[in-house]
């Protein structure tokens, strides 16, 4: 699957991005299929088998390439909206929201795309696309990090982006305003965490200090 990366200046750039989104309205009432695929391209009126050459991979390549391209636009708008001046938490939620408004596609595409990337045959794949999205997220909040940190940052910002898409993905409150909520939530909850550990860390040494004084 390589289209994730294309050059800019790849001829086929407009139309791939047109096909793709095109397969994505289909996907929400045909599934992921090269059949829903060659429809978005009858759609489009490209001529036969443009669909397989823009997209060789089939639908599972057409989702790399639509997730890819959320994340890439994601990170886009966390850089044009200066969020530097932001706490690390108001980052991240911001990144996690953008990402699930910039998703391609009917929220019933959204859900058959990831039972698809469910299945064992492709689990890696989805996998793969996880890390992506929250190393993505992370480079947009600014993280730095290179040490076990930079490895359990985005084990746990990868929970609770899941969660929080699973629940978008059944929210139908106002402009999702129930989801934010829930994602606020989630990140409250593992600011608490990383504020136990840090307590757990330092109550020894402050103990023995204390006994010591004794």
């Amino acid at each position: 699957m390589n289209t994730e990366n294309k050059a800019e200046n790849d001829p086929d750039a407009a139309l791939r991005d047109s096909l793709a989104d095109a397969a994505a309205s289909e996907a929400a009432f045909e599934g992921w299929s090269r059949t829903g695929l060659e429809k978005a391209g009858q759609g489009l009126g490209v001529p036969a088998g443009e669909a397989q050459r823009l997209f060789p991979g089939g639908p599972l390549e057409v989702i790399a390439f639509l997730s890819a391209r959320s994340d890439r636009r994601m990170v886009e708008e966390m850089e044009a909206a200066d969020v530097a001046g932001l706490k690390i938490r108001e980052r991240i939620a911001s990144a996690v929201r953008l990402r699930l408004e910039r998703t391609a596609g009917e929220r019933e595409a959204v859900r058959r795309a990831l039972a698809l990337l469910a299945l064992p045959f492709n689990a890696p794949l989805g996998l793969k696309l996880l890390y992506k999205t929250v190393d993505a997220m992370w480079y947009a909040a600014g993280d730095t990090s290179t040490d076990f940190n930079f490895y359990t940052k985005r084990a746990t910002l990868a929970g609770v982006y899941g969660a929080t898409l699973l629940y978008w993905l059944n929210d139908r409150s106002e402009g999702s305003v129930a989801t934010w909520r829930f994602l606020d939530r989630r990140i409250d909850d593992v600011m608490k965490v990383e504020k136990l550990k840090a307590n757990v860390k330092a109550w020894p040494g402050d103990r023995w200090r204390t006994a010591s004084r004794r």
